[in-house]
């Protein structure tokens, strides 16, 4: 089995800080890409950003200069830095890892349970 688990969600002020972590466990060969994901209140789930094994990320356009996701490979975990909080960034926030359990088995698309950020205004 493979289990995503995320911690650092609550609630914050306007303008405040939170940082999110995920750990992937269990029977892992490879991760590729790691990634938040948030679905809100009655909206569809978006990406909030991604990044590679080697580093590369991508960003929602709506968090592009106040997130910042980073991983550590030999731990197998995403964090992802979120500054200067909107009211709007209110949503479940789940990780996501791209990942073969063994060599030469397909890969897989795995999910946290989720952590709720709330934002005040």
């Amino acid at each position: 089995q493979v289990h995503l688990v995320e911690s650092g969600g609550g609630l914050v002020q306007a303008g405040g800080s939170l940082r999110l972590s995920c750990a992937a466990s269990g029977i892992i060969f490879s991760i590729n890409t790691m990634g938040w994901y948030r679905q809100a209140p009655g909206k569809q789930r978006e990406l909030v950003a991604t990044i590679t094994s080697g580093g590369s990320t991508n960003y929602a356009d709506s968090v592009k200069g106040r997130f910042t996701i980073s991983r550590d490979n030999a731990k197998k975990m995403v964090v992802l830095q979120m500054n200067t909080l909107k009211p709007e960034d209110t949503a479940v926030y789940s990780c996501a890892a791209d990942i073969a359990r063994t060599y030469g088995s397909r890969w897989m698309y795995y999910w946290g349970q989720g952590t709720q950020v709330t934002v005040s205004s």
